[in-house]
């Protein structure tokens, strides 16, 4: 385990993961920065109706900001933190402003240019590392193949961004881009109380319908490339499976990280575990004691997580003092996060 050189007093963290280790919801905050003439360019609002959005950004098309915030809310979200942008070469300071802020859940923008995705997925990144854990959630462009949707999530390829297929139709029935899609992805997940169940049946509300019918061998290869996709049965519109665009470490397949559910179960303990010691050991003694307690404190917070399935077991559960810096403890455990049901085989053995 490396540690860090941070001299500010607190509690870090540190994750890694395989595929095996041995041994309406929440209403959070969705982030957006989209571009937009009628409001002054990269100051940010935090909007809670479709009202309030209208007012602020004026209302438009079906990709337009309005739009996508209504999406969101009506998905779930509690509200959106909406960074208006002048032109394309205005998102990365957007995104900026939307990386420093506290209690964002995810993150959207009203553009499907690659170049705009990257600067997203590494302002997520970025603001993950500094303890303001979050997640992306991108579409692709209007009348994308699967072979470009592909392509798209293998050069985003990370944990913590979704990639959402396929795109959307307008109020006259013309095929659109994902972005809809994409802000009724992210309030959905927005909404989730419990990070363990998997997003694969989450209805999806507010959307005008789909440009395309995904075929079982699309959705195959969609969900092996990185790529969640929706379906639209019924007049129901809803979320087939919900996976990352990790699909790969480095030039080797990787699995691991597949699951949506995995990087929420990830977003749940750790900083839910941070919290609970700041809280309980802002000022407390680098002891063999306090080094007891933490440790108890620890366990406390995973059979909690435990009990309520968000975990499936965990052990190794240390706590001692660090050999160069008399201030610092090492905390380190090991979970198993708990997979979502997303199939059921039957096998049935008859007698004629």
């Amino acid at each position: 385990m490396s540690i860090s050189v941070h001299q500010r007093p607190g509690v870090y963290s540190s994750y890694d993961a395989s595929t095996v280790v041995s041994g309406r919801g929440s209403g959070r905050l969705v982030g957006l920065a989209a571009v937009n003439t009628q409001a002054q360019a990269g100051v940010a609002q935090t909007i809670t109706s479709y009202d309030r959005a209208v007012s602020a950004f004026g209302a438009g098309g079906a990709e337009d900001m309005a739009e996508l915030i209504r999406l969101a809310l009506k998905n779930g979200a509690s509200g959106v933190v909406a960074v208006p942008v002048a032109d394309d070469s205005g998102y990365e300071a957007a995104f900026a402003q939307l990386a420093g802020m506290e209690n964002i859940a995810l993150v959207i923008c009203g553009s499907t240019d690659a170049g705009v995705q990257k600067a997203l997925r590494d302002s997520v990144i970025e603001a993950s590392g500094m303890r303001r854990e979050r997640l992306g959630v991108l579409a692709g462009a209007k009348d994308e193949s699967v072979d470009d949707l592909i392509r798209r999530a293998k050069e985003l390829n990370h944990e913590r961004v979704v990639l959402v297929a396929p795109g959307g139709v307008d109020g006259e029935g013309e095929n659109i881009s994902g972005l809809p899609l994409a802000a009724a992805v992210a309030g959905a997940i927005a909404a989730e109380s419990d990070p363990a169940v998997p997003l694969g049946g989450a209805e999806l509300l507010g959307l005008g319908g789909l440009s395309t019918r995904l075929e079982d061998r699309d959705v195959d290869l969609l969900i092996l490339g990185g790529v969640t996709p929706v379906e639209s049965l019924g007049g129901v519109i809803s979320v087939i499976r919900g996976v990352t665009t990790r699909t790969a470490t480095g030039d080797t397949a990787d699995t691991a990280w597949r699951d949506l559910s995995a990087i929420r179960v990830v977003d749940d303990v750790i900083p839910g575990m941070r919290d609970a010691l700041r809280t309980k050991f802002r000022r407390a003694k680098n002891t063999a004691q306090s080094r007891g307690a933490i440790r108890t404190q620890v366990v406390l917070e995973l059979e909690n997580k435990l009990a309520r399935e968000i975990i499936t077991g965990y052990e190794d559960v240390s706590v001692t003092a660090d050999a160069e810096d008399p201030t610092r403890c090492l905390v380190e455990f090991a979970f198993t996060v708990a997979h979502g049901l997303n199939q059921i085989w039957l096998t049935a053995h008859i007698t004629v």
